[in-house]
């Protein structure tokens, strides 16, 4: 298929005019091989209304949003569009705050919700495990406990980073809060987002002890001030990653929602080289049409800790 989107803001609001643009769109993101029914797998179908197809073979009807991010939405798919631009096309996101604003939404708590599902959308069903050499170090996100410091703090969400080396830079990377740093839930994680026969690189942990299926590279720290330069490219994400809660969101990311906001900063640093601002767009439509609708109370409702998408 071949990609397909606006360059510019401007090139956005000329071509997605109404719903009847916008839904043709995502009919060409969701169906790229040609309508299929749902139902009896036929490929004829014809559109009935703004945004309903209607089976050709079974005559079932189904809306393009049907089973999607924008299942459900009383929002014009045109102001959708709008957000999936400037969540993308601002270098390091937007507030909801800022969204309401730049969208002249009447609610904050609509904006809010607007985010969190497209953050839902940042995570794609299926994508490669990281290879080669890649560092895996954990970091804590929270309020400061008086007198408790490093993996003593317990009341700070523990996230764990795994960074792929690319030269003396880093490639992509894999972020997720654990609930614990035991061995089957370090080694979980490994299994799951690097791909076997990798060398995967970790500080003096006992719990990394025993990977199977990886050249395991013990990295152990003698002096406290050795930790940033045994894992480099682990330490620079957990730096970037608190520098841009702190200051996109000024820290007000609270445990339960944590893991959206890992998911978007992870979109955003392994497509942090992409040239084109328009083609980030793209993506996050394109994957949008891909995951399960997110119904509010589900926004609202705490992720249990270790199960979140890949990401």
């Amino acid at each position: 298929m071949v990609e397909d989107y606006p360059r510019t803001l401007m090139e956005l609001e000329q071509r997605f005019i109404d719903e009847q643009t916008c839904a043709e769109y995502l009919a060409s993101l969701r169906w790229p091989n040609g309508w299929r029914c749902p139902r009896c797998q036929g490929q004829e179908a014809w559109q009935i209304r703004r945004n309903r197809w209607r089976c050709g073979h079974c005559r079932y009807e189904i809306s393009v949003t049907a089973g999607t991010l924008f299942q459900d939405s009383h929002l014009p798919l045109k102001t959708w569009f709008r957000a999936m631009w400037y969540v993308t096309n601002q270098k390091n996101g937007i507030s909801a705050l800022g969204l309401q604003r730049a969208l002249g939404l009447g609610s904050y708590k609509t904006a809010w919700a607007i985010l969190h599902k497209l953050r839902r959308a940042m995570v794609r069903p299926g994508r490669d495990r990281l290879r080669g050499v890649v560092e895996v170090d954990e970091t804590y996100w929270g309020g400061e406990e008086p007198g408790v410091a490093g993996r003593g703090a317990e009341a700070k969400a523990l996230i764990i980073v795994a960074a792929q080396e690319n030269g003396k830079g880093i490639g992509r990377i894999r972020l997720r809060r654990i609930p614990d740093l035991t061995r089957v839930r370090l080694h979980g994680f490994i299994a799951e987002v690097i791909e076997p026969g990798s060398t995967v690189r970790t500080d003096g942990l006992p719990a990394y002890l025993g990977l199977r299926g990886y050249v395991h590279d013990r990295q152990v720290q003698h002096r406290q001030s050795e930790g940033e330069y045994l894992l480099p490219r682990a330490h620079r994400v957990v730096s970037l990653l608190k520098r841009w809660m702190l200051g996109t969101h000024q820290g007000a990311v609270g445990h339960d929602q944590l893991d959206a906001y890992l998911d978007e900063f992870t979109f955003r640093f392994n497509r942090r080289t992409s040239a084109s601002r328009g083609k980030l767009f793209y993506r996050l439509a394109q994957q949008a049409v891909q995951v399960d609708p997110v119904p509010f109370a589900t926004l609202i409702k705490p992720q249990p800790v270790g199960v979140g998408g890949v990401k």
